[in-house]
């Protein structure tokens, strides 16, 4: 199978690092103008010269803004007010007990990581429904399945992305328009070595760690290790292109096998 997207236009929420990265960066390497958001400008412009590598580089532009805000959303749809592809992949966590977070954290994660791509797609959604095609893709999170008791707020967000995207896809049937979701399992990023060392301790390789923590918190793990970013981005790539016209309303695992079950 080739995936060739060249002439469209691909827009990656979240795209300064990690899994965004890695997916823009996939987009781009499919022949799609890809454009890359990342919170700082300083993020922005990280991304696109490591995603360019000394080429290509006028298929890339850096957009940055706070999506956890409608501000920072209608400057970013300001900036690219059209786009083919559109891909809901912003989100933010940190681990901490269901009974320490204040109303306002609560609140923060929920808009960053749901209301963000609320907005994205509907504005965007519709107007790949006026040109009869177009590719949005939520990222979720096996989190969204198996809530985990230290991030809570984090599940909540996730199984939301999940109501949302098939809740657009139900939206724009037989249009030419597929929207979808895909749900990664514990995934190798600069974030989620963060996330872990504090839950396991310190004087531990990246390896050991992650060893550690598949064992004692995400045992159903197949895979035996966590997924790299570009093992999620070959998904969303593929949701993307002329050849995933059949697909829409569907979560598609990229786990790792982590979530016990065939549907």
């Amino acid at each position: 199978m080739v995936i060739d997207l060249s002439g469209r236009t691909a827009l990656v929420t979240g795209s300064g690092a990690g899994i965004g990265r890695a997916i823009a960066a996939g987009l781009h390497a499919a022949g799609a103008h890809v454009v890359v958001n990342d919170l700082t400008q300083e993020g922005v412009d990280a991304a696109v010269e490591r995603i360019a590598d000394g080429g290509a580089a006028e298929r890339l532009r850096g957009v940055a803004a706070d999506l956890g805000t409608a501000d920072g959303a209608a400057a970013l749809i300001e900036a690219a007010p059209d786009v083919d592809v559109l891909v809901n992949n912003v989100g933010i966590a940190w681990p901490r007990g269901a009974f320490e977070l204040a109303d306002e954290d609560w609140q923060r994660l929920f808009d960053v990581n749901v209301m963000s791509g609320v907005r994205m797609a509907r504005h965007h959604v519709p107007r790949m429904v006026e040109r009869g095609w177009g590719r949005t893709i939520f990222v979720s999170s096996e989190c969204g399945l198996h809530i985990p008791r230290e991030m809570v707020h984090y599940g909540m967000s996730k199984a939301a992305v999940l109501a949302v995207a098939r809740g657009f896809a139900e939206s724009v049937p037989g249009t030419g328009v597929t929207v979808n979701s895909v749900v990664p399992g514990p995934t190798r990023t600069e974030g989620s070595e963060a996330f872990m060392r504090p839950l396991i301790g310190e004087g531990m390789t990246l390896d050991e760690v992650e060893a550690r923590y598949l064992e004692t918190d995400r045992p159903s793990s197949l895979l035996g290790r966590f997924t790299q970013p570009q093992e999620i981005a070959n998904l969303v790539v593929y949701l993307a292109s002329e050849q995933a016209s059949a697909t829409t309303g569907s979560a598609l695992r990229a786990d790792g096998g982590v979530v016990r079950s065939v549907g």
